[in-house]
């Protein structure tokens, strides 16, 4: 199980650090980790040194349990790049002179600590997502809105990944499909039209009170109706996506009619707070 692009960007002392939950742990991204302990533009080439260092020296198994996973790249696009779990990472950063080392070390155990208590008690997770939306600022009729969003979400890519739609490039055809019917945008067409230019913006941390309601009837009722068609596969599941969608585009369109005032808006929330060191969260 991987948790696609939940919560794929933590941040230590000021720096990101990407990382995936594959096999029912943690896996961070070397190159970054490498990069964070070193302060250093030249940590791919560093960790490459390293794994022949590492080698010569016998220790296999610290390289050969790092995984090539995809993670988002700079560029924008999903490339595979060497991960470690918690337990290898400690051994790699055994082999890195740093003097952030021991707080690093600190940092990723609280980490894996905060994991494991969430899936223990759900709670903790929403409460930890509420905290961080908190933090930046934002309003808290707004951030129920968002958490309900999530969790909506989260039920549609669960009946999707059941029905045997891929994750990553399949999940972004259908949630564009959904967002092109209900707004007549792609996801990446409304990040342009709302100023979001880095790759990490996400959109729906800064749409406002009604683009995140009709965001969750698109999605809810695309959920239903593909529960209720019983859509298999990718191209079942896309032909759901749009009827959902379409849905929310009525309500939009009738609401529109009813008020005069127009429920998408090109603003943003980037005047908020961005430099606390907080955790990115999901779609």
């Amino acid at each position: 199980m991987s948790r696609k692009k939940e919560d794929a960007l933590v941040v230590f002392q000021g720096k990101g650090i990407r990382r995936l939950w594959h096999n029912e742990e943690w896996y961070f991204s070397v190159v970054d980790v490498v990069g964070v302990l070193l302060e250093s533009e030249d940590s791919r080439n560093y960790w490459k040194v390293l794994k022949h260092r590492l080698l010569k020296e016998g220790s296999y198994e610290t390289v050969t349990n790092c995984n090539q996973l995809k993670m988002l790249a700079n560029d924008g696009k999903m490339r595979l790049t060497d991960c470690a779990n918690t337990k290898n990472m400690f051994r790699i950063i055994q082999s890195i002179p740093s003097k952030k080392a021991e707080p690093f070390k600190l940092w990723l155990a609280q980490i894996g600590h905060e994991r494991i208590q969430e899936i223990e008690n759900p709670e903790r997770g929403q409460n930890r997502i509420k905290e961080y939306y908190e933090l930046k600022g934002y309003p808290k009729d707004w951030i129920d809105k968002r958490l309900r969003g999530i969790a909506i979400r989260q039920e549609l890519t669960e009946e999707w990944k059941n029905r045997g739609v891929e994750e990553n490039k399949e999940f972004a055809i259908l949630t564009n499909e959904i967002s092109k019917a209900t707004f007549g945008k792609t996801v990446a067409e409304y990040k342009e039209f709302k100023s979001l230019e880095k790759p990490n913006q996400n959109l729906r941390d800064h749409m406002n009170d009604w683009e995140l309601i009709l965001s969750m009837i698109g999605e809810k009722a695309t959920t239903d109706i593909t529960v209720a068609k019983d859509s298999q596969g990718f191209n079942e599941c896309e032909n759901s996506a749009k009827e959902g969608g379409t849905i929310a585009k009525h309500t939009k369109e009738e609401l529109e009619q009813k008020t005069g005032k127009y429920l998408v808006s090109d603003e943003n929330y980037l005047n908020l707070n961005e430099k606390k060191k907080i955790k990115r969260l999901p779609e």
